[in-house]
């Protein structure tokens, strides 16, 4: 038989069950508080006391509503009755919903931590809401990198003092686990970078930064970062980089880097089917340049690093035609005819590639 707690707990464990149990479609009475009290709590409290410290909370600063309602006594005399308590929170269940979602949809966080974050946006509304959210527990496991919130905070701490960073930059191997990147001595590759910006893209965490050896930045994933550690070395700035000469313009950068390659941008061009405008609008923001163009078609006009622009129209090669450049249209005319060699050169037997 557990203890029964003291009566300075009872102002306690009144906020608590407003915290559990009350929202503005849950509204609770003194009684079903008192109940509640005896039943969780091994505390048995008249309805005065019960209104006295929800009183008190209201003077602590909690948002705390009721309703007020006059009614007259056998005597003829008047008394207010308060009832339909609830709770106030920072967070409505829409928002919080809205915060799982993210972390749900997030392919760089890793599943167990994921699950924590969960339940604790959960523990920020009430019970009714935590029983509408029981699938997020039977969410796939993914890889693991126990590192990620620590990097993120070292990150976030070079970023903020200007200092550069060094770490290890992994990749899988066939074995399905991540491994650093190798010299050509086969030793591990330490990055040395000046870190600029974390930005998220495709559902996964991005470093904005220049490596020492690059004259321009680049684009590391978060998750892959390893061993990171602040060096005593001032981040180069970035007026002394030619793409960020004017500062780094987040929105620019990242409609420029669709799968958040390096290198330069390219002014692209190319015809579109007229039901793909959601979709290059989707990828390309806003920025695109859009105009009709002969036989029912779309020309776009846009501003992309010209290797993820490759990547992009392979994988829309069917529905579009780049025009411009010259050299990436080529490109990519080599590349379809490749694949076409591959699958009929194969019709008869099965693939040597």
């Amino acid at each position: 038989m557990y203890a029964v707690p003291p009566k300075k707990m009872l102002i306690l464990n009144i906020l608590d069950i407003l915290k559990k149990y009350s929202d503005e479609n849950h509204r609770i009475s003194a009684r079903d508080i008192g109940e509640r009290l005896e039943r969780e709590y091994a505390q048995r409290v008249d309805r005065k006391a019960i209104k006295r410290n929800l009183m008190n909370l209201i003077d602590f600063g909690y948002d705390i509503e009721y309703t007020e309602t006059v009614r007259t006594k056998k005597n003829g005399e008047e008394e207010t009755v308060y009832s339909g308590w609830y709770l106030n929170r920072e967070f409505i269940d829409a928002e919080l919903r809205l915060l799982i979602d993210g972390l749900l949809f997030s392919k760089h966080i890793p599943g167990s931590q994921c699950s924590q974050l969960i339940e604790k946006l959960e523990g920020l509304s009430n019970t009714y809401f935590r029983s509408k959210a029981k699938h997020i527990l039977t969410m796939p496991e993914l890889p693991e990198n126990r590192e990620l919130f620590y990097t993120i905070e070292i990150l976030d701490e070079a970023i903020s003092a200007g200092r550069q960073v060094a770490f290890y930059y992994n990749e899988h191997g066939i074995d399905k686990k991540q491994h650093p990147r190798k010299n050509s001595d086969g030793s591990p590759k330490e990055y040395e970078v000046s870190p600029y910006q974390m930005a998220a893209a495709n559902g996964r965490y991005y470093l904005i930064g220049k490596g020492r050896e690059y004259p321009d930045t680049s684009n590391y994933r978060v998750d892959r970062i390893a061993d990171i550690r602040i060096l005593d070395l001032p981040a180069t700035p970035m007026r002394d980089i030619p793409e960020l000469k004017n500062g780094l313009n987040l929105p620019k950068h990242m409609a420029e880097r669709i799968y958040m390659f390096s290198g330069e941008s390219a002014h692209v061009r190319f015809r579109a089917k007229p039901y793909l405008i959601s979709d290059i609008i989707d990828w390309f923001g806003r920025d695109v340049r859009l105009r009709e163009d002969a036989g029912g078609s779309v020309l776009a006009d846009v501003r992309v690093n010209e290797q993820a622009m490759f990547y992009w129209s392979m994988q829309y090669g069917g529905h579009i035609e780049v025009l411009e450049p010259q050299r990436l249209r080529e490109k990519l005319g080599r590349a379809a005819a490749k694949i076409a060699a591959k699958y009929n050169e194969n019709n008869q037997g099965g693939s040597h590639a």
